[in-house]
């Protein structure tokens, strides 16, 4: 991916699992990357010194999706310290957590992902690309029902989904494109093991019906692809297929 070489990108959520992976692929491909982060900075500090450490650029920008002023100085931090902003990867999610509130799901995995998809596109250029990271249990929760304890998230994410297809014409205008990256259960990731302690044996049976599974950097791979791949705006990849969903 030459084409990374100098170009800015922002990776949500990006201290830790796929996101971190994702952030220092795509800085080994060339690209100045911000490290967002919501609250863990020495999580954060550490991935930005693996960056630097083998050679790439970055810099970490805590921020709070949910909160607009957060999302403001994510944005204009990228600007000011690399001169732009090319790409935008929206892997940040969650909504499983306690104590966030009944809204929380909702507000981070709809509102907060296409706040900053707006705030972001004011800023790129034409051949800019915006990433949404999603899960098949949330592509295909309409046609598809998943664990109780996940419906939030699932619905959440949807709607996420939703909102920043509505926006495709609005992007268009400014030659921004749009691609999805939705996957499977991820092995190692936080919530693939919550899910799987409340029901034992829940990764073991979606790794039957699937094939496979992917790691976390199998599936960072996987993101970071999409960020320069050639495909048209609105393009949902389905990493791995999407065996019991879809057949």
């Amino acid at each position: 991916m030459a084409q990374l070489t100098g170009k800015t990108v922002i990776v949500t959520g990006s201290s830790r699992g796929v996101g971190a992976d994702t952030a220092q692929i795509l800085a080994a491909e060339g690209a100045n990357v911000v490290v967002n982060y919501r609250s863990k900075a020495p999580r954060a500090a550490k991935i930005v010194t693996s960056i630097e450490e083998a050679g790439g650029k970055a810099i970490a920008v805590q921020a709070d999706v949910t909160n607009t002023a957060d999302l403001q100085n994510l944005v204009q931090t990228a600007v000011d310290t690399y001169g732009s902003l090319d790409y935008l990867v929206l892997n940040a999610s969650g909504g499983m957590e306690s104590g966030m509130g009944e809204d929380y799901a909702m507000r981070l995995n709809r509102d907060a992902q296409l706040e900053l998809a707006r705030l972001a596109a004011q800023k790129m250029p034409a051949g800019g690309r915006i990433v949404f990271v999603t899960s098949h249990q949330a592509h295909f929760i309409r046609e598809v029902q998943t664990m109780v304890e996940y419906q939030p998230v699932a619905e959440s994410k949807r709607a996420g989904e939703d909102a920043l297809v509505a926006e495709i014409p609005a992007l268009a205008q400014k030659g921004i494109s749009l691609v999805i990256v939705s996957a499977d259960m991820i092995e190692g990731t936080v919530t693939a093991t919550l899910l799987n302690r409340l029901h034992p044996g829940a990764i073991e049976a979606r790794r039957e019906t699937a094939g496979k599974l992917y790691t976390v950097n199998e599936f960072a791979h996987e993101v970071a692809k999409m960020v320069t791949a050639e495909v048209e705006s609105g393009h949902v990849e389905l990493v791995g297929g999407a065996r019991g969903f879809i057949d």
